[in-house]
């Protein structure tokens, strides 16, 4: 299966990974097969599982930012790709790289954080 030519984190998407590894203990081998096989399929492949989507309303020009809602967390058992883990990160085609931005749990916050996405790339 093919790779991206780069996978790169923010430091805070590391802390968020941080955080979320004291309660979800699959969650770095998980987000390894993520990036391998739905953003892959996604990005490469054109197959759209209806899980990624562009975020609308960003104040970023010329950036296409995503939002995962289908991430198959194994730590939460019995919920599939619908664990509730939220997966925020650019996918810039020219360089074939993936920067992965935040990752959460719905059930600690809301939505991603559009502070964080302007910060970086404004």
């Amino acid at each position: 299966m093919g790779k991206f030519s780069q996978v790169s984190r923010l430091p805070e998407f590391e802390k968020d990974l941080k955080r979320l590894l004291k309660r979800f203990k699959t969650i770095e081998d998980d987000l390894e097969i993520f990036i391998e096989k739905e953003l892959f399929l996604y990005h490469k492949l054109s197959i759209d599982n209806k899980g990624i989507f562009q975020i609308p309303g960003l104040p970023v020009k010329d950036i296409k930012i995503h939002k995962a809602r289908k991430f198959a967390c194994r730590s939460l058992k019995g919920k599939g790709v619908q664990s509730g883990i939220r997966v925020i990160y650019t996918y810039f085609e020219g360089s074939d790289t993936v920067e992965l931005i935040e990752i959460y749990y719905k059930g600690d916050k809301e939505s991603e954080d559009r502070e964080r996405i302007s910060r970086h790339y404004l």
